[in-house]
């Protein structure tokens, strides 16, 4: 069987099994280092108070939100783009 790509899809190397998630999009369960990880930082306050908050002194925390895609929802979502043969094969 041809190989499409050199790492096989993922980034585990050869340690064996990878632990699972699921896509934050459609739930597939997919492997921990096959999955696309997606961090944003969501804002707590409107941007107008926080402004005004910040201008004050004050500090406004911003938590972090970590998201899992499966490879089909992140390319219809643009995360990752479709590549040529001679662009992911790369050996």
């Amino acid at each position: 069987m041809s190989k499409k790509r050199k790492s096989r899809g993922r980034s585990k190397g050869g340690k064996g099994n990878a632990s699972t998630v699921y896509c934050s999009n459609c739930g597939a369960s997919v492997p921990r280092d096959k999955a696309k990880k997606v961090t944003t930082r969501m804002s707590l306050v409107e941007p107008t108070l926080a402004r005004e908050l910040r201008a004050a002194g004050a500090y406004i925390a911003a938590p972090t939100q970590v998201r899992y895609y499966c490879i089909s929802c992140s390319v219809h979502y643009g995360i990752v783009k479709v590549r040529a043969k001679s662009e992911r094969r790369c050996w």
